[in-house]
């Protein structure tokens, strides 16, 4: 009997792409993933054989205290830094022989991040902050204006286009990091303690936020030290010297738009779908 064709690289990184229960298929997946970092000719292990998938659609929360390995987690399922050892796969795709050009180009067009510091450039308008993704994705200048317009729209700050970060509040400049994170379309927003530099009532907003983002079908990843902020997610994975140590689904999950109504704020600043082609809302 004739043997097929020899499976192409392609397909050997796409190996670990499945459905698991519930007919979720898995979008982050790490296997068995260490990382080992010498520190004045110290090892310190930063992540010990951490294994777990994260599927489409999901929110789940990364817990733990300080020095518990989860910014290291975030970092390598960001694809901002490789493990030691360990299998990492993004939308199926097995990354580990990528060059760092494969990776920045697979993470530009799959996953949003936004940070706890905002990392937005100072003298810089909002506009121009959430284009800077396309303009290393080499996307001309008419259509970065658009999609960056239509971002900032999203996040209800179409009237602070040119207003710079020192012009805008805290949970407004977050909110133009969303819009950055959110102008190449990814299918997947990590959020590293995305309410870490807010006061409560715009930690509450951008929860609320994030869960609109879910709702609409993006994969949500929030990494915090923050119990109160992991409950907004429909999972938690709690890790404590490098290992996971609970993962499970909440209960009592918070629901920020609730939140919001208890605290007599409207939810106008929550994120709206975008508008397609033909009319719909997405």
């Amino acid at each position: 009997m004739a043997l097929g064709p020899a499976p192409s690289d392609d397909d050997r990184r796409r190996r670990s792409w499945q459905c698991l229960p519930g007919g979720r298929r898995s979008v982050l997946s790490v296997d068995e993933v260490s990382k080992t970092y010498f520190l004045e000719g110290v090892e310190v292990r930063a992540l010990c054989d951490v294994s777990m998938d994260i599927c489409e659609g999901q929110m789940v929360s990364i817990m733990g205290p300080s020095g518990s390995g989860k910014s290291t987690l975030m970092h390598i399922i960001g694809l901002l830094d490789r493990p030691t050892s360990g299998i990492v796969s993004i939308e199926g795709e097995e990354v580990g022989e990528l060059s760092q050009n494969e990776l920045a180009a697979l993470r530009n067009k799959h996953i949003g991040f936004v940070f706890q510091s905002f990392n937005l450039l100072a003298r810089t308008g909002a506009q121009a902050n959430v284009e800077l993704p396309l303009l290393y994705a080499g996307v001309g200048g008419a259509e970065r204006a658009r999609r960056s317009r239509e971002a900032l729209e999203r996040v209800e700050l179409g009237d602070r286009m040119r207003h710079t970060p020192s012009q805008l509040s805290g949970g407004q400049q977050q909110r133009v990091a969303i819009a950055r994170a959110l102008v190449t379309n990814p299918s997947i927003v990590l959020a590293d303690e995305p309410t870490g530099n807010l006061d409560s009532r715009s930690g509450v907003e951008v929860m609320a936020m994030l869960q609109e983002l879910n709702d609409q079908g993006i994969t949500v990843v929030v990494v915090t030290h923050d119990a109160n902020v992991a409950r907004h997610s429909q999972r938690i994975v709690e890790l404590r010297d490098g290992v996971i140590v609970r993962d499970e689904a909440v209960e009592d999950r918070v629901i920020a738009a609730e939140e919001l109504a208890q605290l007599g704020m409207n939810t106008a600043s929550g994120v709206r779908g975008v508008v397609g082609d033909e009319g719909e809302v997405t």
